[in-house]
């Protein structure tokens, strides 16, 4: 039977020469990430990515024993995390992208910090009057009824970003159907070709920046024909 010291020793080089079989190595944290949900992931996306569990420690140790390739700048992004390692071959940007559109939602758990503004909209339920018209009375509710349902007469911010989840709200949240947590894979960082890409960087509004691409593209024609700069864009303009 081995010993922790001979199965640490294997785990690492496993981890060393996971890095050095793919160009795109990527940190993300699984923290509120459930088990199930990850193995879910690991399943639909097993033909894109490779998903490396581990302990810190070890990914640490491994970028440093590493010859090869300088990961150091992945270091940063193992801090105040529980890290995987998620490797492929792929652009940083298309797995940045692969792994946000394969995000999912969860109903809010008490406890939990708010990603966002949740809003409870009017309009109706599906709840008989009962002790559920209390329930919604005491998170700031406004109730009526209405063809034998409770409807909620007013929208109601509940819960600001950042704000801490009580259980009552979670309760509620729950019960009217509003899933307000998005779980998946929370990339950190990206490392390919000496580079690290950051979240910052990575998470692109495609629409966004099309968008500011024709805006530009508009102004600077405007601005070559207010001049009278002649190119191939503008020529037939200018005549």
């Amino acid at each position: 039977m081995m010993h922790a010291k001979e199965l640490k020793a294997m785990e690492l080089e496993e981890v060393k020469k996971i890095l050095t079989q793919y160009s795109t190595i990527c940190i993300a944290d699984l923290t509120n990430l459930p088990s199930p949900t990850l193995q879910k992931l690991r399943k639909k996306l097993q033909d894109k990515i490779f998903i490396k569990v581990t302990k810190k420690s070890l990914i640490n140790l491994a970028i440093e024993q590493l010859k090869d390739k300088d990961l150091n700048g992945l270091k940063p992004s193992l801090e105040n995390s529980i890290p995987a390692l998620i490797l492929s071959n792929e652009d940083p940007f298309k797995l940045y992208k692969l792994i946000k559109i394969n995000r999912t939602n969860t109903f809010a758990k008490p406890g939990q910090a708010s990603p966002r503004d949740i809003i409870i909209p009017a309009g109706p339920t599906n709840f008989p009057p009962g002790p559920i018209i209390g329930e919604l009375g005491a998170v700031g509710l406004q109730t009526a009824v209405e063809a034998g349902k409770i409807s909620i007469k007013k929208d109601k911010l509940i819960v600001k970003v950042n704000e801490i989840i009580k259980p009552e709200v979670a309760s509620i949240l729950s019960k009217l159907g509003i899933e307000t947590i998005e779980i998946g894979l929370n990339i950190i960082a990206i490392y390919k070709d000496k580079i690290v890409y950051g979240k910052d960087v990575l998470d692109v509004d495609e629409e966004l920046y099309i968008s500011n691409l024709r805006l530009a593209n508009s102004q600077a024609l405007t601005l070559a024909e207010k001049i009278s700069y002649v190119s191939k864009d503008n020529i037939k303009i200018l005549l």
